[in-house]
């Protein structure tokens, strides 16, 4: 996890890899996708990254429309819709103990 917020002052910025899947929308025209990001516990903002489409669909949800970013891509993202935290192959929760899609 990367804290964009607030990165301590003696660490070192996390190595991401070349290019990582982002969770998007669903909408037929790719080109009207949009990335989405979800509200943390303490209200910070997060975007959810994955290093394989592999584990994207294991850790977001199976089959969730994806678009694939380099560095460069996330911070347009950031620009155009800031977030606060950045997360790399992490479980957001989205889904029941038995492995269905939780309710929104």
């Amino acid at each position: 996890m990367y804290d964009v917020s607030t990165p301590p002052a003696d660490a070192a910025r996390p190595t991401l890899p070349p290019v990582v899947y982002v969770p998007t929308t669903d909408e037929p025209d790719p080109a009207t996708r949009r990335v989405l990001m979800h509200r943390v516990e303490d209200g910070r903002t997060a975007l959810y990254t994955y290093s394989a489409i592999d584990r994207l669909h294991r850790f977001y949800l199976p089959d969730n429309s994806w678009v694939l970013c380099d560095v460069k891509a996330l911070q347009r993202i950031h620009d155009e819709t800031p977030y606060d935290l950045l997360f790399l192959d992490v479980d957001p929760g989205l889904r029941d103990a038995d492995g269905t899609e939780a309710a929104s």
